[in-house]
């Protein structure tokens, strides 16, 4: 498939969505580059190209990517610092391993929604890790034991046959 297909492939999945893509291509026509940007690449770049440039490019497109999203992200009490890897209630630092950090960031970002152990696995864990299901209950378990301390277990919810979400909502 050509670049342009796997791009809007990739723009299309949920999992992939926020993927930066620059197009490193010798189709230097006006048409092929709107076409590529249009199609959802980050940046278009042509041959011949000076490496310098192409590392230049490539921190501009990471930069970009890092300031779309905000930093620090608040739900309910829960405030989480992804740039200073800090959680925190109130003025209360809140102490977790890094797979409960991951996995509360998961959540909280994508708050509201409900996660299969399955899709969970795939982007806490990466999707190259093969573990147990179960493991992610174990890694829930853990976290709800350490937000217990706050009096916040409650925005960790099990959805019954369905898997977890975060919200502040009662369940």
């Amino acid at each position: 498939m050509s670049g342009l297909e796997l791009t809007r492939m990739l723009k299309r999945d949920d999992e992939y969505e926020d993927l930066a893509v620059i197009m490193l291509t010798a189709r230097a026509e006006e048409h092929d580059k709107v076409t590529g940007l249009e199609g959802g690449a980050d940046d278009y770049v042509t041959k011949p190209f000076s490496p310098r440039e192409l590392v230049a490019r490539i921190k501009a497109v990471l930069r970009r990517a890092g300031s779309s999203d905000s930093e620090i992200v608040v739900t309910g009490q829960i405030e989480l610092d992804a740039a200073a890897h800090r959680v925190s209630v109130g003025d209360r630092e809140v102490h977790l391993g890094p797979t409960e950090y991951r996995l509360l960031e998961y959540l909280m970002t994508h708050a509201n929604r409900v996660y299969s152990r399955n899709q969970l696995l795939d982007r806490v864990w990466g999707a190259n890790v093969y573990v147990e299901e179960r493991t992610v209950d174990v890694h829930v378990r853990r976290l709800r034991k350490v937000l217990t301390e706050y009096g916040v277990e409650r925005y960790i919810q099990t959805v019954r046959g369905s898997g977890y979400r975060f919200s502040i909502l009662d369940g």
